[in-house]
């Protein structure tokens, strides 16, 4: 029998306690704290972003916040039709920034193929891929990323990444981050708004956000909450079901990419729950019992969640200053 003291049950909310709650703080940070008009939102049509529209417009009113699509090249097919359909629901306006043309202007893309065929020598025009990394409760020791090919005849190619075109592969994909923050602040100042970012609980908790891009923002309203509860919001608010019902991605890469392939040991619900387990002190075999896992196998996941808090803590660091400085006082 499983341990009733553990379950799905730890993560309900009551979802109109918590929008009330967090609408509020979005009234009040936007006219007191930032002294701004409204909010800007990277609409994805993913769920996070789609419940952080409906959060900031359920606040401030739809007129003054501004959804940013801003897909490009590497974009699954149907995001900017998710996502004008997410801004069109909550009546909210909306700006089409296709990013493909600031990205050729920087090098993203042979930047991208270069780092690429460090271990694919044949990628080029008509090739697809994305990263993958072992699933942390099927394997021991390292985590080692791979990069999977799709070839124009649909060949596929597995190879494991070293270190340098690892490193050279993120660096180029954390100009799309960027290059959207960039638009957003830009949006942000002319219309006298601030930024809204959008990740969960899972997200910020793990560092699963490139600095001074998705990770930039002025207000994050969901990173106190577990995906699982994003998605219990995203029914409260009337998010459309098509949303609700779409598999978490990246949206990154080329090939399509679940956010478990690259980054997180387990689906977000299962992942979830132990996260919940670590932060709450529940023991490895509990949560083991009720994931139908083995507790070395949930210890393994405990380990991934440390080692992945201290190699980003530097994502969540402030400049450091040599020196004091005196605040500003009010």
């Amino acid at each position: 029998m499983k341990n009733q003291k553990f379950s799905k049950d730890v993560l309900i909310i009551d979802p109109e306690e918590e929008v009330e709650k967090i609408t509020k703080q979005l009234i009040s940070f936007t006219a007191n704290q930032f002294k701004r008009r409204g909010l800007i939102v990277a609409l994805s049509g993913g769920i996070d972003s789609s419940v952080t529209t409906a959060l900031s417009a359920k606040a401030l009113g739809r007129d003054r916040v501004l959804a940013l699509l801003m897909p490009e090249r590497h974009s699954a097919a149907d995001t900017l039709e998710l996502s004008q359909m997410v801004a069109d629901h909550f009546g909210v306006d909306k700006v089409h920034e296709d990013i493909s043309g600031i990205l050729e202007s920087v090098g993203f893309y042979k930047r991208y193929d270069d780092a690429v065929r460090m271990v694919v020598p044949g990628y080029g025009d008509g090739w697809k891929s994305k990263i993958v990394t072992p699933n942390v409760i099927e394997t021991k020791g390292f985590n080692l990323f791979s990069i999977v090919a799709q070839s124009p005849d649909n060949t596929i190619v597995k190879k494991r990444l070293t270190l340098r075109a690892y490193l050279e592969i993120v660096a180029a994909t954390n100009f799309k981050q960027r290059i959207r923050k960039m638009l957003e602040y830009y949006h942000a100042d002319r219309l006298n708004f601030a930024v809204a970012g959008t990740p969960n609980r899972l997200e910020y908790d793990q560092g699963f956000f490139v600095k001074l891009g998705d990770g930039a923002a002025d207000v994050k309203p969901i990173a106190h909450l577990y995906k699982t509860q994003v998605y219990q919001l995203a029914e409260y608010l009337g998010v459309p079901e098509e949303i609700r019902e779409r598999p978490p991605t990246t949206d990154t890469y080329s090939l399509s990419q679940g956010q478990d392939e690259f980054y997180f040991s387990l689906p977000y619900d299962r992942m979830d729950l132990c996260l919940y387990g670590k932060n709450n002190g529940i023991s490895v075999e509990t949560v083991a019992e009720y994931l139908d896992l083995e507790p070395e196998q949930i210890q393994r996941v405990y380990d991934d969640i440390d080692t992945k808090r201290l190699t980003t803590r530097y994502l969540h660091l402030q400049p450091l200053l040599v020196d004091d400085v005196p605040e500003i006082k009010k």
